[in-house]
C-alpha cells in the first residue's frame, strides 16, 4: 500500500528566488494589478507572463510594468494554444535561461489570492511539490455557481477513484514545484491541457515518489473577463485520466 504523499520526506530547502508563472489570454484588465501585488509579497519572487497571443493588449500592458526586464519577464506565443501548453513552454524556458529554486504556477483572474504565496515559499522548503487545496478542510470556494462547484469536486473524487492518487484537489492551478521536480517531468510527453494537466502533472509526481503536500487556499471566481473553461476541457480531462491509470509509471 503507498504511502501518503505527505508522509514522505525530501532533503530541504531555503528558496532564494521564485518565480510566478502565469499564462493569459485577454487578461488586460488583471495582470497590470496582479504582477505588483505578486512582486510586493517577496523580494525574491519574480514573475513570468505566458501570453498566447491576446488581441486585447495584455502584453503591452505588461511591457509597461515598472520592473519589466528584470524582475517581469514575458514569454510571448504568436496563438492560443491551451494552458497545458503555456505552462510547458514556460517551464522549459525557465529551465534552460534561469537559475529559479522554486516556480510556481497561478492564475491570472484573482481566483488565487497573492498573499497565499507566504505560506507556499514556507511549505516548499520540505516537500518537492506544493499544491493550493479548495477541499482540504471542508469547501473554500467563493463565487461558484453550484453547477461548476459540483463539476469540480465531482472531477477530484472521479480522479481520485480512477489513478488512487491520494489528493484532495488535484485539478486546481495554484502549485509550487521546486526546480528539481520539473526537471523530473518528461515535459516531452505531457499533451493534456485544463484539468488534466494539472491532475497529470501531480499524477506523475506521486507515481515517482515525491514529496507532495496540499495547503488550504481561498478560491474566489473571477471578478472580470471570460473562463477558459470549455465542454472540450472536461471532456479531455475524463479520458485522460484513464489513459494516465493505464499507461506505465512516467
Amino acid at each position: 500500500m503507498r504511502a501518503h504523499p505527505h508522509d514522505r520526506t525530501c532533503p530541504p530547502l531555503e528558496p532564494t528566488a521564485a518565480v510566478v508563472v502565469v499564462p493569459t489570454y485577454n487578461e488586460a484588465e488583471n495582470i497590470g494589478r496582479l504582477v505588483p501585488l505578486i512582486l510586493a509579497r517577496d523580494p525574491r519572487l519574480s514573475v513570468l507572463v505566458v501570453d498566447d497571443g491576446s488581441p486585447d493588449g495584455t502584453a503591452a500592458i505588461v511591457k509597461a510594468l515598472p520592473g519589466f526586464g528584470d524582475r517581469i519577464m514575458l514569454l510571448e506565443r504568436t496563438k492560443k494554444e491551451g494552458l497545458g501548453a503555456a505552462y510547458i513552454a514556460a517551464f522549459k524556458w525557465i529551465l534552460a535561461n534561469t537559475k529559479f529554486d522554486v516556480v510556481f504556477e497561478m492564475d491570472a483572474d484573482f481566483s488565487h489570492d497573492p498573499s497565499a504565496l507566504d505560506e507556499f515559499i514556507v511549505a516548499i522548503r520540505d516537500h518537492d511539490l506544493v499544491l493550493g487545496s479548495r477541499y482540504l478542510y471542508g469547501i473554500t470556494v467563493v463565487n461558484w455557481p453550484l453547477r461548476r462547484l459540483v463539476l469540480s469536486v465531482g472531477a477530484n473524487r472521479y480522479a481520485g477513484f480512477v489513478t488512487g492518487l491520494p489528493i484532495k484537489d488535484c485539478t486546481g492551478g495554484f502549485k509550487c514545484f521546486r526546480r528539481s521536480t520539473l526537471e523530473r517531468l518528461p515535459l516531452d510527453r505531457i499533451r493534456s491541457d485544463g484539468y488534466s494537466f494539472q491532475i497529470e502533472t501531480t499524477y506523475i509526481c506521486w507515481k515517482k515518489g515525491l514529496s507532495i503536500r496540499e495547503i488550504p487556499i481561498m478560491f474566489v471566481d473571477r471578478q472580470v473577463g471570460i473562463s477558459k473553461m470549455s465542454k472540450r476541457i472536461i471532456l479531455e480531462a475524463m479520458w485522460m485520466i484513464w489513459a494516465m491509470r493505464l499507461r506505465r509509471t512516467h
